[in-house]
């Protein structure tokens, strides 16, 4: 079984929540900001570079949320062949501290917006948000 170790981040702003939509290998979904963990990166480190990456936005830490662990079927897996992938996401609360809105170019995610948090559940998600939002009490 694969290993993947991956850190991302909930931002509430003025009753508004910064997703990210994930588009790749013709799978998407909206998710939150973040990703895999690059070698020797802090979890910590992960998530601010995975959010600016992303995002456009710096952000500072507010602590952890929680960690979730999600498990994919080896015939699931957008790599083939493969085995069985756990993914460790380790979730934390951030704020904004600069940047601007910015869309990712040629990376996993095509577009990232502000969406306000009764709407959320109206949208294609990643079951990591749904974990996130419970975790945050936005749930």
């Amino acid at each position: 079984m694969d290993t993947r170790a991956a850190s991302y981040v909930v931002v509430v702003r003025e009753q508004a929540v910064l997703l990210a939509h994930w588009n790749e290998g013709g799978r998407s979904g909206w998710t939150l900001p973040g990703g895999g963990m690059e070698d020797f990166e802090t979890a910590e480190e992960t998530a601010i570079r995975e959010f600016l990456e992303e995002t456009g936005y710096r952000v500072e830490l507010d602590g952890v949320l929680g960690v979730d662990t999600h498990y994919v079927a080896a015939a699931d897996r957008l790599v083939t062949p493969a085995g069985p992938l756990r993914s460790v996401r380790v979730v934390y609360a951030g704020h904004i501290v600069g940047g601007e809105l910015t869309h990712e170019v040629d990376g996993s995610t095509d577009e990232c917006r502000w969406v306000p948090l009764d709407e959320v559940a109206d949208l294609d998600t990643v079951e990591l948000v749904d974990a996130a939002m419970t975790m945050a009490g936005l749930l």
